[in-house]
């Protein structure tokens, strides 16, 4: 300023402090599915105990896919639940609901759907539901138990 004072917020030199960094804007679910919501043409969703495991073709595809797929491929080196991946991915279950059917589709994933009967036993539930509480927040911290 002419009077010798530095505008608010300006450096030293009176020259304006970089803008801080944000974290990018969280993309919309609708939009990593490109507005689809059911993952099957029967529009019922996949069970989330359901098993997927990355075929050795998605593996050779990694370079190739966009970003959450390859993030989905990628976690499912080892046999992985629909809902133990968007726990660790930090998604949406129906986006990788829907993902993961596309990926089997295109050969990236190998899809093991449970039977009937396991998805009605409460004890398979009940593993599920302890498994998801045992995977940290971002804080490190676990979910409470009941």
């Amino acid at each position: 300023m002419a009077d010798g004072r530095t505008p608010r917020g300006a450096g030293e030199n009176g020259s304006t402090p970089p803008e801080p960094v944000r974290p990018a804007p969280a993309v919309r679910p609708f939009l990593v599915t490109a507005g689809r919501v059911a993952p099957t043409a029967s529009g019922r969703p996949v069970p989330v105990e359901t098993q997927v495991v990355a075929t050795p073709a998605g593996l050779e595809a990694l370079d190739r896919l966009s970003f959450e797929q390859h993030d989905i491929v990628a976690a499912c080196r080892q046999p992985q639940s629909i809902a133990e991946i968007a726990a660790r991915l930090r998604l949406h279950l129906n986006v990788v609901r829907i993902l993961s059917e596309d990926l089997r589709a295109a050969g990236q994933l190998t899809v093991h759907v449970p039977h009937a009967d396991a998805t009605h036993d409460a004890s398979v539930l009940r593993r599920v539901i302890d498994g998801l509480r045992a995977i940290p927040d971002s804080r490190g911290v676990l979910r409470d138990t009941d």
